[in-house]
């Protein structure tokens, strides 16, 4: 096996050009795309060369997230595309799918492949699928700091040669090594045109019948060939890649070529006695190993690291369940104490914008518009900046913190006995932790799950967990009016709703859970920007998405109660609110509008029971802990229910939904009764 950089075998019967791009663009103009596997520095070096300049979103028809950001270097205006985080480029999964198609077909200017130097065989996988694509490359080697903690000497230059491709050693969370490897992707990118493909040849016998399936489908696919490479085609279908054979066989002429690669294939499993995409996944890892092998030292024997002892001690069957403990209850002592100062502290600091407001705006517009701009508008930005902010801004710091630490995949390992007790293995803890953060990408975030039962049953649990917006809510309401011992008695009583639904719908939905198979990433120092970054940016979402629908909410509500139709719809509400909550049954309109976003039901609570003259602190305490035992259980919010709609169809959403409302107006009725009787005694 070896890797020819010199020239590559001719695509569709023609020298393939690298880098003919499918979209004009200027020429100053270039686009990058970081490919990797997952936890190989691949974010760090996209928050690096992008800052804040970054903009999130779903790949379009797609349910896997988008991240995009620009920069400016030596008068080139640089497109960054961060592809989802992946170990190969086959159709196993949405985000494989996603990334090769987008190498493919929109044809970026330059890739960056991510490698981790410190694990160099496991990366290179990728790296041969990204030269059989035929792309334009650079490598940036990260991370080159864990590697010479291991004892491990890279020749940089030797392993350059061998793959074709210029390698930049980077440490991205330091910062070291991006400006060398943004000279080296605009001098690379610019000069694409010079180019030819790396061609990535294989042991004898499997590079002849690449060679046979690859000539006919240069001769009788031309049209398929003018978006993929033939020899890059004639891998997958021996490979037996499920997306690319189906496209083959509804291409003219599809069928000799798949009749060919059968005959093949089954030469091949006859030979080796093994399924062809183990035998051609083998060839890969044998080149990687010998490139390993060829280019890599052992210098010294690796010293137990600091990193190394922490792992250790953190995934202990023990010490690790206790610091798992310390963790919880530290990240949600942070979200309580911080949160409740800065509410008072910006209570404190915008208490004057009202009556300051009302002075100027009453000599000039009549009083019902005074009402709808100084209560409606100007009341809900004070009360989203002064009861939703405070609660989830620290919690988004926590999470990016445990996120970049390394610390979430330690948390999944110790949880996996206790998952698989409700049907799921170590790695649904990830999404239930996310949960906490927020439900829509803690729904997405159970793609991690190997089957569809399992994504089903993680997503069904994870709408349960309290998410940051219904934080605000127990932690505005309950925690500040009643005290932290009840705050605690409702996510304990969460977690153990989560774990009896989770155990009753492991019973009722078919199947048995798979065991553990995940990579546990080295312990790493948290970088100060990738912290501010990710902070920043969830909140901006938060913000941007957010707000509006307070400001508005506020405003139907004010204009709700000026119009004097309120006492028709606490009427109507009374039933249910009244005779079985417990609550005042004007409390139905804030719950109302938490379908869009939870924390608007602390607000808009506090602008209703304002409208006929009440405050949040005239609820007793009962009434607080069964108001936000409703908000914690019922479904999370409408972009949930999307998420979910997109994971798994509108049917199963919908049932998801039905129930949770279900259980929230039967448990939030037996617990109003409950409480009332233990509180009364």
């Amino acid at each position: 096996m070896k890797i020819n950089p010199s020239k590559s075998v001719c695509s569709c019967g023609n020298q393939r050009n690298v880098d003919p791009s499918s979209k004009a663009r200027k020429e100053n103009e270039l686009i990058v795309a970081l490919a990797g596997n997952a936890n190989v520095g691949k974010s760090a070096i996209f928050n690096q060369l992008t800052g804040l300049n970054q903009v999130t979103g779903n790949w379009p028809g797609k349910t896997v997230e988008r991240a995009e950001g620009t920069l400016h270097f030596k008068g080139y205006t640089i497109h960054v595309v961060d592809l989802p985080g992946t170990y190969s480029l086959s159709a196993y999964s949405m985000e494989e799918l996603v990334s090769r198609e987008y190498l493919a077909t929109e044809k970026p200017d330059i890739i960056v492949n991510v490698v981790d130097a410190s694990a160099l065989e496991r990366n290179l996988y990728l790296t041969l699928q990204l030269l059989e694509l035929e792309v334009p490359l650079v490598i940036a080697l990260n991370q080159v700091d864990f590697a010479a903690k291991k004892g491990l000497k890279i020749d940089v230059e030797k392993l350059s040669k061998f793959l074709g491709v210029k390698i930049v050693p980077t440490v991205a969370v330091a910062g070291k090594g991006i400006t060398e490897l943004l000279s080296v992707v605009v001098s690379e990118a610019t000069q694409r045109r010079k180019q030819t493909a790396v061609n990535v040849v294989y042991g004898k016998e499997l590079e002849t019948q690449i060679v046979a399936v690859q000539k006919l489908v240069a001769s009788k696919l031309p049209q398929f060939c003018v978006v993929y490479p033939a020899r890059w085609v004639a891998i997958k279908l021996l490979e037996k890649d499920s997306d690319i054979t189906e496209k083959v066989r509804s291409s003219p002429d599809g069928s000799a070529v798949l009749e060919l690669v059968e005959r093949l294939t089954a030469e091949l499993e006859k030979v080796h006695g093994e399924s062809a995409p183990v035998v051609v996944a083998s060839e890969r890892y044998t080149l990687a190993s010998k490139i390993v092998k060829d280019t890599v030292t052992v210098e010294a024997k690796p010293k137990i690291s600091i990193e190394q002892t922490l792992s250790t001690i953190t995934t202990h069957k023990i010490l690790g369940y206790l610091i798992l403990a310390a963790v919880v209850v530290a990240t949600f002592g942070v979200i309580f104490a911080g949160g409740n100062y800065l509410s008072r502290l910006l209570d404190e600091c915008l208490m004057w914008l009202s009556d300051g407001f009302e002075g100027l705006l009453a000599p000039i517009l009549p009083a019902f518009a005074v009402d709808l701009l100084v209560k409606g508008v100007l009341g809900g930005l004070v009360s989203g900046i002064t009861i939703a902010l405070p609660y989830i801004v620290p919690f988004y710091v926590v999470l990016a913190l445990l996120e970049d630490s390394g610390y979430l995949p330690r948390a999944a390992f110790l949880m996996d006995n206790i998952m698989h007790k409700i049907g799921l293995h170590g790695k649904a803890f990830i999404p239930l932790i996310l949960g906490y953060g927020c439900t829509v990408p803690a729904c997405i975030g159970c793609r991690i799950m190997e089957t569809q039962r399992e994504r089903l049953l993680s997503a069904f649990v994870v709408v349960l967990i309290p998410c940051a917006a219904r934080t605000v809510v127990i932690l505005g309401l309950v925690g500040q009016y009643v005290g932290l011992s009840a705050v605690v008695g409702l996510y304990v009583f969460d977690l153990v709703l989560v774990f009896a639904l989770g155990r009753i719908a492991f019973k009722a939905l078919p199947g048995e859970p798979v065991g553990l198979i995940m990579e546990m990433p080295s312990y790493k120092k948290p970088s100060l920007k990738t912290l501010v970054i990710k902070t920043w940016g969830r909140t901006k979402d938060f913000v941007y998405v957010a707000f509006p629908i307070i400001i508005v909410g506020s405003v139907i509500i004010e204009a709700f109660a000026l119009s004097g139709l309120m006492p028709y719809f606490v009427d109507i509400a009374s039933p249910i609110m009244t005779a079985w909550l417990g609550l005042p049954a004007i409390v139905a309109i804030p719950l109302l509008f938490g379908i869009l976003r939870k924390e608007l039901t602390l607000i808009l609570l506090a602008t209703t029971l304002s409208s006929i003259g009440l405050s949040l602190e005239s609820l007793s305490a009962v009434q607080m802990i069964v108001f936000a035992l409703v908000v914690m259980i019922y479904i999370p919010c409408l972009a949930t229910i999307a998420a979910c709609k997109r994971e798994f169809g509108w049917k199963k959403s919908l049932y998801i939904t039905i129930i949770d409302v279900g259980l929230a107006l039967i448990i939030g009725g037996l617990a109003f009764r409950i409480l009332s009787a233990l509180m009364s005694t």
